[in-house]
């Protein structure tokens, strides 16, 4: 391998350690996100395990990352990014950013439904902010109950609990702003949704 393969491996282990901390998850989540074990991701991390495609996509997908971000590899001079959706809890979130640790931009899309599910507000850490494109979009934001029509801008704190969802059942698309502790929450299941109070502090 030439010396800048060399030098972006080994710099990969620092790399995934300051995302994962960023993002506030422990190893013990991550390993059950992803089905590497606790002690491979721990090596990977401290540069005691080499980087390997088969660690390495999983760790793309859990983190919703492309493969070059994750592991820092030089740009090629492409700026396109690949808007690939991603389906979490019956909404459709599409990419337009991918600064990684950093602010996170996505186009949301709520589905129309003929009987809008009844709110069942989450509170977890990070902050928001939103954009209403088409539609009529539900804000339930602790004891508000707001009706945002195209056009119409809110900005929260997510340890509030919170729902969104559409206000006359018809569709709803925005365009949303998530931190990375946000973004984890809305884009990945469980095991690791954090709330509060006491979630569990990255070690």
């Amino acid at each position: 391998m030439d010396r800048d393969t060399n030098e972006v491996l080994d710099a990969v282990g620092p790399r995934l350690r300051a995302l994962r901390r960023h993002r506030g998850i422990t190893l013990a989540d991550l390993a059950t996100a992803t089905g590497v074990s606790e002690s491979t991701l721990s090596r990977l991390e401290t540069g005691q395990r080499r980087a390997t495609l088969e660690l390495l996509l999983p760790l793309a997908r859990t983190y919703n990352l492309p493969l070059d971000d994750l592991v820092g590899a030089p740009r090629t001079g492409d700026p396109r990014i690949h808007l690939t959706p991603i389906h979490r809890f019956g909404m459709t979130f599409v990419p337009l950013s991918r600064r990684p640790g950093e602010v996170h931009a996505f186009k949301m899309i709520i589905p129309a439904q003929p009987e809008p599910p009844e709110p069942a507000p989450q509170a977890h850490d990070g902050f928001e902010w939103l954009y209403v494109l088409n539609g009529h979009l539900r804000l339930v934001l602790g004891e508000r109950d707001l009706t945002l029509p195209p056009g119409e801008a809110a900005e929260f704190d997510t340890s509030s609990p919170h729902w969104l969802g559409s206000a006359d059942g018809g569709a709803v698309e925005l365009l949303v702003l998530l931190d990375p502790q946000g973004m984890w929450a809305h884009l990945h299941a469980d095991p690791y949704r954090p709330s509060h109070p006491g979630h569990t502090p990255a070690r």
